[in-house]
């Protein structure tokens, strides 16, 4: 059964570019993933330095046992105690639906 993970991010002012660097390489990596199936990352409108992710995979399983411990996602893990103001706040979800847009027309997904 499918998992998501929403993760909450504040990062320090001055790290900014570093956190959506770092982060962008790991998402491009992520994509790849035969496991993976989206991620999105939302910006605060009222923060620039506060985001939410959003990364849904096709087994929680597979993610603490293989994909938390991907070589491309080191550099990222060791960084975060400089880019984070505290510690990230992660939960974990059940998608039920999932609503998308493509090519002009509406589309359900289970």
């Amino acid at each position: 059964m499918s998992v998501t993970y929403v993760i909450e991010f504040s990062v320090k002012e001055a790290q900014r570019q570093r956190f959506l660097h770092l982060l962008t390489g790991v998402l491009d990596a992520m994509r790849e993933e035969p496991m993976f199936i989206t991620a999105t990352l939302n910006a605060d409108p009222n923060d620039q330095n506060h985001f939410l992710l959003h990364e849904t995979w096709e087994s929680h399983e597979d993610v603490m046992s293989v994909q938390i411990t991907r070589p491309y996602r080191d550099e990222w893990h060791a960084a975060l105690p400089d880019l984070l103001v505290g510690e990230r706040k992660i939960s974990v979800w059940q998608p039920l639906q999932h609503d998308c847009r493509r090519d002009g027309h509406h589309v359900r997904m289970p």
